[in-house]
């Protein structure tokens, strides 16, 4: 069975930290994979893809060295491999002007200020997940324990995949 990674790019190692510490209770079913920069997640991309995975959710700073967290986004929504993936901008710094950019041109998901509470962020993390399954038409079953499983068992229902009988 194909993996479906969450990626998180951030590049202060105490935030990083407790974003892996508030998604370890996903990294059973969604493993986690970091980067602390953009060429670094590439990287990271790059082998996820190859392995035949997917990366169903990235969790991205905008202020980093080098090449801004948003530049990113906007380039992975524009690839075939990694369009469906949800998007989320995790910043504390953004102004308006990039998150109106990431919005209109990454096809940002999701926007979560920096500090975050940790029960908000996996709620949407879940959310996203579960868009992202049905969306990409990937087997809800295994995640029905993880992710909404309303959704998921309404999804497998309509396509014929159970019955009520």
């Amino acid at each position: 069975m194909k993996k479906i990674y969450i990626l998180c790019i951030e590049d202060e190692p105490e935030v990083l930290e407790a974003i892996e510490r508030d998604m370890a209770t996903l990294e059973d079913s969604f493993p986690l994979e970091t980067a602390e920069n953009t060429s670094e997640a590439r990287q990271v991309i790059h082998n996820i893809l190859d392995q035949g995975d997917h990366i169903g959710l990235i969790l991205c700073d905008h202020v980093m060295p080098g090449e801004n967290g948003v530049d990113l986004l906007i380039e992975l929504s524009q690839q075939e491999k990694t369009h469906a993936s949800r998007k989320v901008l995790v910043t504390g710094q953004a102004g308006l002007d990039a998150t109106i950019e990431a919005v209109n041109q990454a096809e940002l998901s999701y926007y979560i200020a920096k500090p975050w509470d940790p029960v908000k962020l996996i709620a949407t993390s879940k959310r996203l997940l579960t868009d992202y399954i049905l969306e990409v038409g990937i087997d809800p079953t295994p995640y029905m324990d993880v992710l909404d499983r309303e959704r998921l068992f309404h999804a497998i229902h309509e396509k014929g995949l159970i019955s009520d009988t």
